[in-house]
């Protein structure tokens, strides 16, 4: 069973930088290079929002509007781990960051991810 778990999360002022990490744990290295992996945040209206994703082999990376120019997604398969780089922080950012996992097609809809983090508390002062 794949665990994940983030971290990097805190207060930082409009304009600056976090990096987020989420460590998967219970997972063979063979599994985890096979994982499609995402990062949402909750929205109004929605349950989770889409905020970035990246591939199993890590050749494709997709991010939503807000966040395209500004945040970067990338993994480090030998530490099992997915990271997210936010710069140019914006108060709208403030949020819960959730990490996502699914061994089917990556995709934008949580309704796809198999394997949740419990998330990390960004929050971002104007």
């Amino acid at each position: 069973q794949v665990q994940l778990a983030e971290s990097g999360g805190g207060l930082v002022q409009a304009g600056g930088s976090l990096r987020l990490s989420c460590k998967a744990t219970g997972a063979s290295s063979g599994t985890f290079r096979s994982l499609n992996l995402a990062w949402f945040r909750p929205a109004p209206g929605k349950e989770r929002e889409f905020v970035a994703a990246i591939n199993w082999s890590g050749s494709n990376t997709f991010y939503s509007d807000s966040v395209k120019g500004r945040f970067t997604i990338s993994r480090d398969d030998a530490e099992y781990t997915v990271h997210l780089q936010m710069d140019s922080l914006k108060p709208e950012d403030t949020s819960v960051y959730f990490c996502a996992a699914t061994l089917r097609h990556g995709s934008p809809w949580p309704s796809d991810y198999d394997y949740w983090g419990q998330g990390t508390q960004v929050t971002v002062s104007s």
